[in-house]
């Protein structure tokens, strides 16, 4: 089904890349989220597992789909698989906003016995802003590479004006949300599953990180910034597409007010006097300085977001990222990296190395990632979550698709293929 679009990806890789290991690596990875996760339903649309997990999530199935962009346009089996993956995230959307990873049924499957238990359609209802957001940029990116519009139904309208109001109701989260989140035994969301103190700062409020760990203070910056970029294409959609108004001023309104909670309370000076973004921030004070391995990730805001590469805040964030100051900055024998308190202390995540890389304007510095990923994969061509940068055999997620497809996305940005966003 997908044969045309591996021939050509693989014809681009040969073309530009004399490396044997990485040719083959991608190779390997490439076909990894089209042959082995994609599942069409009955009803048309497309059920993506992230890889071992039986689960598909909001977010990894959009990453998953990044490498394949470019490709849009030039496969009606791939155009037609993206849009089948869209419209799914829609509905899952509708069912329940404030899940990040669902069942292809509502067989009841799950994680754990979370309280308040899950629908039987939702796998975990870990709430992530970024859920929310990877929707409407895939949406927006296939729009751009094909030039259809046929996904901007009232299904469309009616997800934007869910999400904008859900937006809106937890900028004042302990005031009106009823969004609450435990699991027995474990250290999640404190004050009976409804987080620590926060205070109004026109940002908007996330229980957990793209890592699923629990945010310490609930305003993450980097979700918000995507939020203000989704809010961005929300509006741009109903201005050229669904020609409505109303929705545009709604997310016009929204985007202002959480950006400017964003430059008040998410923008800090770091020791030599230089501005650089916290990572978390709670209206009261208090703030986090850190970055973990995940999208979204200040490391990654000029992969989804419209700050540039070059932008002064971001260069010195960046700085700071890439650091022994960061305390999830790991080095060792092998690799150095951005790790995440999600997995074990001193593990490196080759997602974050591959978002190293494609945020670089060097080249060599690419390929420098791209090696460090393809030397470390203990020798099985696949990605991992994460591993141990002395021992690269130790590693998390024997199958991750996700990291197979970041591989590919740093490897085609080395031979010239930015992924619009």
């Amino acid at each position: 089904m997908f044969s045309e679009v591996i021939k050509d990806a693989n014809d681009i890789i040969r073309e530009n890349i004399k490396d044997n290991k990485v040719i083959e690596m991608f190779h390997v990875c490439f076909e990894d989220t089209l042959l082995k996760t994609v599942k069409w339903l009955d009803d048309g649309t497309v059920f993506m597992v992230t890889g071992d997990i039986p689960a598909m999530w909001l977010r990894d199935s959009s990453c998953q789909l990044r490498p394949y962009l470019n490709f849009l346009g030039k496969s009606e089996n791939l155009d037609s698989m993206v849009e089948g993956v869209i419209h799914r995230q829609f509905s899952y959307i509708i069912e329940d906003p404030y899940a990040n990873a669902f069942n292809e049924t509502a067989n009841g499957n799950r994680w754990d016995d979370d309280i308040p238990l899950q629908d039987p359609i939702v796998w975990e209802r870990k709430y992530e802003i970024d859920s929310l957001c990877y929707p409407f940029q895939l949406a927006y990116q296939y729009w751009k590479y094909t030039g259809k519009t046929n996904i901007f139904t009232d299904k469309f309208r009616e997800v934007a004006t869910t999400v904008i109001s859900l937006w809106k109701v937890e900028q004042n989260h302990h005031k009106f949300s009823t969004y609450r989140f435990q699991r027995p035994g474990r250290k999640m969301l404190i004050n009976n599953g409804s987080g620590s103190p926060v205070g109004y700062t026109g940002m908007t409020w996330s229980g957990f990180r793209p890592s699923d760990d629990a945010c310490k203070y609930h305003y993450l910056i980097p979700s918000n910034l995507f939020a203000i970029r989704v809010l961005d294409i929300i509006s741009t959609i109903s201005e050229e597409v669904l020609k409505d108004p109303i929705l545009k001023k709604a997310a016009d309104n929204l985007r202002g007010e959480i950006t400017l909670g964003v430059n008040t309370y998410g923008i800090l000076e770091n020791g030599d006097g230089q501005k650089m973004y916290a990572y978390e921030v709670n209206g009261l004070g208090d703030h986090l300085l850190m970055d973990d391995s995940n999208m979204p990730s200040l490391l990654s805001l000029p992969m989804l977001t419209n700050i540039s590469k070059d932008d002064e805040i971001y260069l010195n964030t960046r700085k700071f990222i890439l650091s022994n100051n960061n305390p999830f900055y790991y080095e060792g024998a092998r690799a150095v990296g951005v790790g995440s308190p999600h997995t074990p202390a001193g593990n490196v995540w080759p997602i974050a190395i591959a978002v190293e890389g494609i945020t670089d304007v060097c080249m060599d510095k690419k390929w420098e990632k791209i090696k460090l990923i393809s030397n470390n994969d203990a020798n099985t061509n696949q990605v991992h979550e994460s591993f141990n940068p002395n021992n690269p055999f130790e590693y998390t997620r024997e199958w991750f698709s996700w990291g197979n497809a970041m591989f590919c996305e740093l490897v085609l940005n080395y031979c010239g293929y930015e992924v619009i966003h």
